[in-house]
């Protein structure tokens, strides 16, 4: 078994959780990580008008392989309105590079994480869910601010102030692979047996995985570092 989230290993897993889900690799082998442990899902997706979208149709898949509820919640006209993002203007280009470099900041859009885990805690009052969850992981903290430890403190404090009385129990924000690398993560999916050929992580969002922007890098990187065959198709040359 691989090294378990050290944040998170040691407390009862929750009962039921909404798990916001890309179709990228991390918020799938979250999905996967929970499921093993016992947690009743539903997969929660966003379309916020981004470059990749085509990442929901693979949400829409993993979520039919682990038998889950999923919803995909249309943003586009927030999209529309925070262009400057390379994930949401055409008209910027996305970077190549490793993740961690600054040049992946052009591909922040403001308060995103925010903004859908807002819209996944409203979702779990409503359906009396014990707690929402999303993948961010190590890699996130140089570049994305609502991907570090203080976001997640500050907006479990704030969800639990804006829903009192209204939550089930200690209701908990999780983000269990905050301290671990993309190429952990890749271990522990490995051995829960994810289908890691059905996650899309190109923030080109063209057919093939492009091989060169900063999520393929990394996610290049992380089977390599584990002497894992990548299932991953790239453009030919990348």
């Amino acid at each position: 078994m691989p090294a378990v989230v050290r944040s998170y290993a040691k407390q009862k897993s929750p009962r039921t959780a909404i798990v916001v889900a890309s179709g990228g690799l991390d918020s799938t082998v979250l999905a996967y990580w929970l499921a093993d442990r016992g947690t009743e899902l539903m997969l929660l997706s966003f379309d916020y008008g981004q470059r990749h979208r085509v990442e929901l149709g693979y949400a829409t898949e993993i979520a039919r392989m682990m038998g889950c509820p999923h919803r995909t919640v249309d943003l586009t006209t927030f999209g529309s309105l925070v262009k400057g993002s390379a994930l949401t203007d055409s008209q910027i280009a996305v970077p190549e590079g490793h993740y961690t470099d600054s040049s992946m900041r052009a591909t922040i859009v403001p308060n995103r994480n925010a903004i859908m885990l807002d819209i996944a805690v409203a979702v779990a009052v409503a359906r009396k869910t014990d707690a929402v969850a999303f993948g961010a992981h190590a890699g996130d903290h140089t570049v994305y601010p609502d991907c570090r430890p203080e976001f997640v403190e500050n907006f479990t404090q704030s969800t639990r102030t804006a829903n009192e009385g209204m939550l089930v129990g200690e209701f908990e924000v999780l983000a269990p692979f905050m301290d671990h690398s993309k190429t952990e993560i890749v271990r522990i999916g490995t051995s829960l047996g994810v289908p890691f050929a059905r996650t899309w992580s190109c923030y080109r969002g063209e057919t093939t995985h492009c091989g060169t922007c900063g999520t393929c890098v990394e996610r290049r990187e992380a089977f390599s570092q584990n002497g894992i065959a990548d299932p991953t198709t790239y453009a030919e040359g990348s």
